[in-house]
């Protein structure tokens, strides 16, 4: 049996407790229906097991949750028209996490959306680029 959080809006959909559109399932994950789309289409992809963010996944939980997403977006260019996807995980409130239970949105993109992400690339500092890189090579 999958392990449940009382409480968790994502776990109540799992239990049939919420409704939700549902649109791919397998042993390990659902995807369905984001009720606030970014764009048309927009779906969310959630292990079966309630895990609270991404660091807190099972890898291979984790890992099924990403090849549902590549699977459902597969689908997206015929099924949708889509001209390409986004796949965006947010973990913990700093990075935009408001239901903690791990997620994965799948945004099908359209040339003629009007969806803008926050981030706008842009060139960085080649100096703390690089210090950052040795920051997290000596945290393994």
């Amino acid at each position: 049996m999958a392990h449940r959080e009382p409480g968790c809006l994502f776990c109540k959909i799992l239990d049939g407790e919420l409704p939700a559109s549902i649109v791919d399932e397998d042993e390990r994950t659902v995807a369905f229906m984001d009720i606030s789309p970014a764009t048309r289409g927009h779906a969310l992809v959630i292990p079966r097991n309630h895990a609270t963010d991404l660091l807190d996944t099972d890898p291979e939980d984790l890992a099924a949750v990403f090849l549902a997403a590549q699977r459902l977006a597969r689908r997206m260019p015929q099924a949708l028209g889509a001209d390409g996807v986004n796949l965006l995980n947010a973990c913990r409130p700093a990075a935009w996490q408001t239901v903690f239970h791990t997620h994965v949105h799948v945004i099908p993109r359209y040339h003629d959306d009007p969806l803008q992400l926050p981030w706008i690339p842009a060139a960085g500092d080649m100096d703390e680029i690089a210090a950052a890189a040795q920051d997290l090579r000596g945290a393994a």
